[in-house]
């Protein structure tokens, strides 16, 4: 077993009954079929939610080894050290999990300003009419309203030719 394999076991309990994940003090976190755990990340300060992501083991332990958000990207398979690229490196103030240590919620500070690799400060820079408002939109699809109007960075200027993480 690698070294890397060992200090995650050590890091996290396996998980052994409902009573030791819900009310225990072990962090047993649940990866997915895939070896994934939903993130959502929002700002320390303001609470806005910034980006919804996934872990891996690997990332897991980065991230709390670091004190920076380090994320799995399910588009290039591999470990993402937000802001490696960018400088826009979140720097982990809290972590908490769920309940059922299913789900990781960060809150951070950005450096830069922004999280988004679009260039918008929030990964949620557009707003679904829902309710009464959507109700009279029957024109397919449903249109969008931008909650951002500027940009904080120039992805062109920040990443160049790398490619785009979006998937079709």
């Amino acid at each position: 077993m690698s070294e890397d394999a060992q200090s995650q076991d050590a890091m996290f309990a396996a998980r052994v009954s409902i009573e030791q994940v819900e009310e225990g003090h072990e962090l047993a976190p649940k990866f997915d079929a895939n070896g994934l755990v939903p993130v959502i990340t929002t700002d320390f300060t303001s609470g806005e939610l910034l980006m919804h992501g996934y872990m891996n083991r690997e990332a897991l332990q980065k991230t709390i080894e670091l004190g920076e958000a380090v994320y799995f990207s399910r588009s290039r398979q591999a470990l993402w050290h937000k802001g490696a690229t960018s400088g826009l490196v979140q720097t982990v103030r809290e972590m908490r999990i769920d309940d059922d240590q299913d789900a990781v919620w960060l809150r951070v500070d950005v450096a830069g300003g922004a999280s988004c690799h679009v260039g918008y400060r929030s990964c949620f820079y557009r707003r679904v009419p829902v309710g009464k408002e959507a109700a009279g939109k029957t024109s397919a699809p449903l249109p969008l309203e931008f909650t951002e109007s500027e940009k904080v960075f120039d992805p062109t200027e920040v990443y160049g030719d790398a490619p785009n993480p979006t998937q079709l």
